[in-house]
């Protein structure tokens, strides 16, 4: 894609004018139509500052950076290479700080990157090919063969990881992630929004052996960073949502 078509098309699925654009990138509206027309080239740093004010993911500055001639502005360092020792270890140091409570880091397409013990609580009975390298975390959780069958309330959960995917994908285009949210939403039954919905707060309600498990999660992004790598995980942390799943977790931890 040349740069007018990239600029274009990612100031139209965000929805911002381009007035708007031009306010947050400290330019005119004429000079964003004349990049958009291709009547105007932009330089380095005015690419940069597009990118920034309409808040691209670090890997979709890069892609406008090289639409316009530029090269990408951003690493992206492999997990395993030395120089991100350090956060292998403040991963490691948080998932296990987060015991006896699940914790999760996933990648962008929702790949486990590590989990503490504890997560394999929330796993017992999930078929071995979906637990098989690379596991995916949220085919994990809507697949038949997953966690589907044993959650309480899996039309209103479903909806909640599907949202989470939904707007994802209007931050970047991804085929493989649009894949994999088209292969969910196969999975779960379409459910209306009822006057009891609680958004992002929908809690999971779990069956286990140690009971029904009522979960609420969070979700921790490395805000600040530069890499392309550590901008896309996403460490997802499970915390009960009552003193009766506190203390199953807390017991089944001790044993």
């Amino acid at each position: 894609m040349n740069f007018p078509a990239a600029l274009r098309e990612r100031r139209t699925r965000l929805r911002v004018s381009q007035l708007d654009l031009a306010l947050r990138a400290g330019t005119t509206q004429r000079h964003v139509s004349f990049m958009e027309s291709g009547r105007s080239a932009p330089g380095r740093a005015m690419v940069v500052r597009l990118a920034e004010s309409m808040e691209l993911p670090l890997r979709d500055r890069n892609a406008l950076l090289l639409a316009a001639g530029f090269a990408p502005a951003y690493p992206e360092t492999g997990l395993d290479e030395p120089g991100l020792a350090p956060v292998r270890d403040a991963l490691r140091s948080v998932l296990e700080g987060h015991r006896p409570y699940p914790a999760i880091v996933v990648d962008r397409h929702g790949d486990l990157v590590a989990a503490n013990v504890p997560f394999g609580l929330l796993t017992e009975g999930v078929s071995a090919d979906l637990l098989a390298p690379p596991t995916n975390a949220y085919r994990v959780a809507l697949h038949p063969e997953g966690l589907a069958p044993r959650i309480v309330n899996l039309a209103e959960w479903a909806r909640h990881v599907l949202e989470r995917l939904d707007q994802a994908l209007e931050r970047g285009p991804d085929d493989r992630l649009a894949a994999l949210r088209a292969e969910l939403g196969s999975y779960v039954p379409p459910a209306a929004v009822g006057p009891d919905h609680l958004g992002f707060a929908v809690p999971l309600r779990l069956r286990s052996d140690l009971g029904e498990l009522r979960l609420i999660t969070t979700v921790t992004t490395f805000a600040t960073a530069v890499d392309v790598t550590l901008a896309e995980l996403k460490l997802e942390a499970f915390l009960p949502a009552d003193a009766a799943t506190a203390q199953a977790l807390t017991e089944a931890a001790a044993c």
